[in-house]
């Protein structure tokens, strides 16, 4: 028996641990508790549309004006001498309006009824507003955390502007407009442009600061088509704002006056997009014991100078000579 146990086993297990394992895996999907789940395909891009539509159908604007950059700034009644750019290319962008760009404007094609006009913007507006209702707005709307405040600079009131209005008039009964620089020499013909291009009525007007109204029976979802402009036009060539030779006076006349004006204190200083509000009722009481009034726009840009200067030539009807080297401009009383 001892020599029995003592004798080593002649067939010795063949199969151990490892195998068995290795059996078991090669015969079933190894899954480990952490395996990573797999993310759909992406689904991929459809490809562009070949033949793109080149040719958009024009946009059609019941607007009854003319189409400008600037309504306010801009007088149609003076013809330009010269263009910077061809007539062809249009602000608007190519085929993109119904309407044909002249260089300066977009004119109407058909005949405008002011009566009709006129009779569908007092429908709009509705009944006068009360006393008690014009401060209600007029309170909401009129502090500077206003949050339907477009602001108005030197170019006026554009026409892109009226996008903007009629856009805060989708959730306000009213909008802030403030106004800085040259306009501000004459805020009646801003407020008339304002109300006569946007359909509404300025409730409240103190100093630069406006508040337009939009009316009773104001509708957004009808809203009138407004094509935007999708750049600035160049500006065309006028004729020469400042003559070597004033009308009426000679040319040693006209050196004299200019240099009494050279030489004259400056009656005020004007900054750059300053308020100049009561720049034409200072101008104005001056005269009555001055001939000659100069106007210190070192601060103010060559293009303002010369806009200022349009601005009171044609408010005062005199002749007036811009100092553009020095930036200084005076006024000589015809």
């Amino acid at each position: 028996m001892q020599k029995l146990l003592s004798r080593p086993l002649s067939n010795p297990p063949k199969h151990s641990f490892s195998y068995f394992f290795s059996y078991s895996v090669s015969k079933t999907t190894y899954d480990p508790p952490f395996s990573p789940i797999s993310k759909p395909p992406k689904p991929k891009p459809k490809p562009p549309d070949p033949t793109p539509n080149r040719n958009p159908t024009p946009m059609k604007s019941s607007l009854p004006f003319d189409f400008r950059h600037s309504y306010s700034e801009a007088d149609p009644t003076l013809e330009p001498i010269g263009f910077r750019e061809p007539k062809r290319f249009s602000p608007f962008g190519p085929g993109r309006l119904d309407r044909e760009w002249t260089g300066t404007s977009a004119p109407v094609r058909d005949e405008v009824d002011s009566c009709l006009v006129e009779e569908e913007r007092i429908q709009v507006l509705g009944d006068p507003l009360t006393e008690e209702e014009i401060e209600e707005l007029v309170e909401k709307y009129r502090h500077s955390d206003c949050a339907r405040q477009i602001n108005l600079g030197k170019n006026g009131v554009t026409h892109n502007m009226l996008d903007d209005i009629h856009n805060h008039w989708k959730r306000a009964e009213a909008v802030r407009i403030k106004c800085l620089g040259v306009p501000t020499l004459d805020m009646d013909n801003v407020c008339f442009h304002l109300e006569e291009k946007s359909g509404g009525k300025i409730i409240y007007r103190h100093i630069n600061i406006l508040i337009l109204y939009r009316g009773r029976n104001y509708d957004p979802q009808n809203r009138p088509v407004i094509p935007l402009m999708l750049w600035k036009p160049y500006a065309p060539i006028y004729p020469k704002l400042v003559k070597n030779v004033a009308d009426g006076l000679t040319f040693e006349e006209t050196k004299e006056m200019r240099n009494r004006g050279l030489h004259s204190p400056a009656l005020m200083k004007l900054t750059r997009n300053g308020v100049y509000v009561n720049v034409v009722a200072r101008v104005r009481e001056a005269f009555e014991t001055e001939e000659v009034i100069r106007l210190d726009c070192t601060h103010v840009g060559t293009s303002d100078c010369k806009r200022i200067g349009v601005k009171l030539r044609v408010y005062f009807l005199f002749p007036v000579n811009v100092g553009l080297g020095s930036l200084r401009t005076y006024f000589v009383q015809g």
